[in-house]
């Protein structure tokens, strides 16, 4: 397949990259700069001019020549739902304009549900989004009901890497001999999924044809987070709770999420896609 990943140097698009290129796809992915030209070469996938904020100078021209986008773009910025918005605009008529009837692969997130730390989340679960990100409701049900594609949406989990995500952040501080800030409380449960965990299953996603509609990427259902801060530190760590609003202030309102008590579960995902996560932290896996 000839795939298209918006989002292409990030923590979530590099993973999905290199999966892809793994199995064999063609992989392109939108850089807005040398140096993320560079980066997309080194993992072997063709850069492609553009970025987010101007999708109507590059996804006409693009179109035609995919099977298939995956769309794990975000800037986390005040304006990223205008951003997302615009994009689409521009890309869900290109892609249902071509003859093949491409995929395109949205990225959704945990914090469009609710404080859950006593029920479990699943696909059925109605929506209760943080507001930093209530623009992704809509923009996601944009792509599942166009009718020129085939849509599908990919909830991560909270997302951690070697080298990215909250897990190493914590893990800097700690290094760094700085007390490890978790936001609201030690109690505060997170649903976590490794981003090559994660890559798989947007890879499984993606070559099934027959599958439209959404699915909750999460390998263990929910850690304390006081619990995670200490297992990433070795245990040796002073923790610092800091405030949402604290969280709010140094990085953006959408950092309140930080705070959200979830468990969710991935049955859906492991039943009928096979997906199989492996980086598991040991909590319970629902």
């Amino acid at each position: 397949m000839r795939v298209l990943v918006l989002g292409g140097t990030g923590t979530i698009g590099s993973a999905i990259a290199r999966n892809l290129i793994a199995a064999g796809h063609a992989v392109s992915g939108l850089a807005r700069s040398p140096e993320a030209a560079e980066r997309l070469m080194e993992i072997g996938a063709e850069p492609v001019a553009g970025d987010i904020g101007n999708p109507r100078l590059w996804a006409g021209a693009v179109a035609d020549d995919l099977d298939a986008v995956v769309h794990a773009a975000c800037s986390f910025a005040d304006d990223m739902g205008t951003l997302d918005s615009g994009l689409l605009d521009a890309l869900l008529p290109a892609l249902a304009g071509t003859r093949r009837r491409p995929s395109l692969i949205y990225t959704g997130g945990c914090w469009l549900w609710g404080p859950s730390p006593d029920e479990t989340i699943d696909e059925e679960t109605a929506f209760d989004p943080l507001p930093a990100f209530a623009w992704m409701v809509p923009n996601l049900q944009r792509v599942v009901a166009e009718p020129g594609i085939r849509g599908a949406v990919v909830h991560p989990a909270m997302v951690h890497a070697d080298q990215a995500g909250p897990l190493a952040a914590m893990a800097e501080q700690a290094r760094n001999g700085r007390p490890v800030q978790v936001v609201g409380s030690q109690d505060v449960l997170w649903p976590l999924v490794h981003a090559d965990d994660l890559a798989e299953l947007y890879r499984l996603v993606l070559e099934d044809a027959e599958f439209t509609g959404q699915v909750i990427g999460v390998a263990d259902s929910g850690v304390p987070v006081g619990v995670l801060a200490r297992q990433v530190s070795g245990g040796e760590t002073v923790i610092e709770v800091v405030s949402e609003d604290h969280a709010a202030r140094e990085r953006g309102e959408w950092a309140r999420g930080f705070a959200r008590s979830q468990r969710m579960s991935g049955a859906l995902a492991r039943d009928r896609l096979g997906w199989r996560p492996t980086r598991l932290l040991g909590a319970t896996h629902l």
